[in-house]
């Protein structure tokens, strides 16, 4: 059922998320489904949690830098695959951390604890305030070329725009600077 609605969620959006629909792709009535979940939030934050199962965090120990890079860069790739869960993160204020969520986020805190940050969580919550904003903006953006039926190339120069480097690339460079600037913000809090 968690599948399905990623499956639901990836092609349609979160607005198109229903009981009724996810019942009806399911073969089953809506009302089976309260069988498993108790309401359409609780759906939704097993499959953020699910979703979460694919973001990779290096173990404690690691150098932080690399290691905290490597999970940012894996979030962005898992929230531009599924453009709705930046969106969402913020909308079911997650109730229940779920083990994949769980095992994120205490990835990361034992990394920076590990570093020597003197407040682990305020570095997780730093790096993830930004990734989670960065991507929600560009998945938007990916989302408004998808319903365009353009390349984004197309769509750049459809808005009036001057093409004159890849999109996607633009796009890879502008995260990377960011990260790379909250990074070194960062690293300045270290004992």
């Amino acid at each position: 059922m968690v599948r399905e609605a990623i499956v639901m969620l990836d092609a349609e959006g979160a607005d198109a998320l229903s009981m009724r629909k996810l019942g009806a792709r399911l073969n089953a009535g809506a009302t089976s489904l309260y069988r498993h979940v108790a309401t359409k939030d609780e759906l939704i934050e097993l499959a953020v949690d699910e979703v979460f199962g694919e973001i990779t965090v290096q173990p404690a120990g690691t150098d932080w830098r690399t290691a905290a890079r490597a999970a940012a860069q894996s979030f962005r790739t898992t929230a531009l695959r599924h453009a709705w869960l930046g969106a969402l993160l913020g909308q079911t204020g997650m109730a229940q951390l779920g083990p994949n969520l769980g095992a994120f986020s205490n990835g990361l805190v034992d990394l920076f604890t590990a570093a020597g940050y003197p407040e682990p969580t305020g570095a997780l919550d730093t790096l993830l305030s930004y990734v989670n904003g960065m991507t929600t903006a560009e998945a938007a953006w990916l989302t408004s070329v998808a319903r365009a039926g353009q390349t984004e190339a197309e769509f750049v120069v459809a808005l009036g725009g001057e093409l004159t480097e890849d999109p996607a690339a633009v796009r890879d460079a502008k995260f990377a600077y960011g990260l790379e600037v909250v990074l070194d913000g960062l690293a300045t809090r270290l004992k």
